[in-house]
């Protein structure tokens, strides 16, 4: 991938704030639904994705900048370490394996080096008695669409054995959501360690998340906003027809009941709809009309001006 400053246009030192803009502005453009025809869209849509996962996460952004990994998250260091396609991977980077902070007993490897035989080493040693350690456990990072997140669709995930696991993600899910899957980890002398899983939330192009409200700015027609009427609206759960008065202006807001993300006591938060008028540009009736339209409201007047 190439550098995740570039791919998505912001500067080195952009805010968080930035890089969400910034994203959600080329998801818009380049989201696959809307690029049907377009293989090269559907490409860089991925990569603009991929580096705002990156440059999202704190540690993993400060890592790059420091240089210790590249673009594609896996380690620059020497000694053949790293990622890429010899190492681990789940099914279409559906999930990334993080084994950094594995767990791993390096007690018993410095005990083989230095005389084990529950005698001391530099290291220490385990006390005779000990129960034997568990194996290691393998962390895993799983993108979930937010649509599936707000609804709680089944995931799929592939282990670094190569079995697949229907998750359930739970009530309340939110990004950073951590899952233990116990003995799904690596085998050991003491039974097998558990498998953490670390959820992450794709943004959405017009979806956003309050709290477990979803929001969405609905371009409105001029006809509609002045006469009212029912209208198709998206929702995480399909479209539905929402009612706009007659009279409605940019900004309003409108409530969808129970159409946002599951709480964790097992309720569902709402939509929030906040309509945006959305005029044709130079359009010769709609300047004629306003040019005989004799209006003396002052839609400022309450700013004092």
């Amino acid at each position: 991938m190439a550098d995740p400053y570039q791919a998505l246009g912001v500067a080195k030192g952009a805010s968080e704030k930035e890089i969400k803009s910034a994203y959600r502005k080329l998801a818009k453009e380049l989201h696959p639904d809307r690029n049907k025809d377009n293989p090269a869209a559907t490409e860089r849509f991925s990569e603009v994705t991929k580096a705002y996962d990156l440059l999202l996460d704190k540690d993993k952004r400060a890592q790059f900048d420091r240089g210790e990994i590249d673009a594609d998250g896996n380690p620059t260091a020497p000694f053949g370490f790293g990622g890429g396609a010899g190492g681990y991977g789940g099914g279409a980077g559906s999930q990334q394996f993080d084994f950094g902070n594995s767990g791993a007993d390096f007690g018993d490897i410095f005990e083989g080096l230095f005389g084990g035989g529950g005698r001391s080493s530099p290291f220490g040693s385990r006390p005779r008695n000990a129960p034997p350690p568990k194996g290691a456990n393998v962390s895993y990072r799983l993108k979930v669409e937010f649509v599936a997140a707000a609804t709680l669709d089944k995931q799929r995930i592939t282990l670094e054995d190569g079995k697949t696991i229907d998750l359930s993600l739970p009530k309340g899910v939110e990004e950073g959501t951590q899952m233990r899957l116990a003995g799904k980890g690596r085998s050991g002398p003491g039974g097998n360690g558990d498998a953490l899983v670390t959820i992450h939330i794709n943004p959405h192009p017009f979806f956003e998340r309050d709290g477990n409200n979803v929001t969405l700015e609905l371009p409105i027609s001029l006809a509609e906003a002045v006469n009212g009427g029912k209208i198709k609206v998206p929702t995480v759960d399909g479209p539905v027809m929402l009612s706009i008065p007659a009279g409605a202006s940019s900004g309003k807001t409108l409530r969808l009941k129970n159409k946002g993300f599951h709480t964790k006591t097992g309720g569902r938060g709402d939509q929030l709809v906040t309509l945006m008028i959305a005029l044709p540009e130079d359009d010769a009736k709609l300047k004629e009309f306003v040019s005989t339209w004799e209006n003396a409201d002052n839609p400022r007047s309450f700013m004092g001006v």
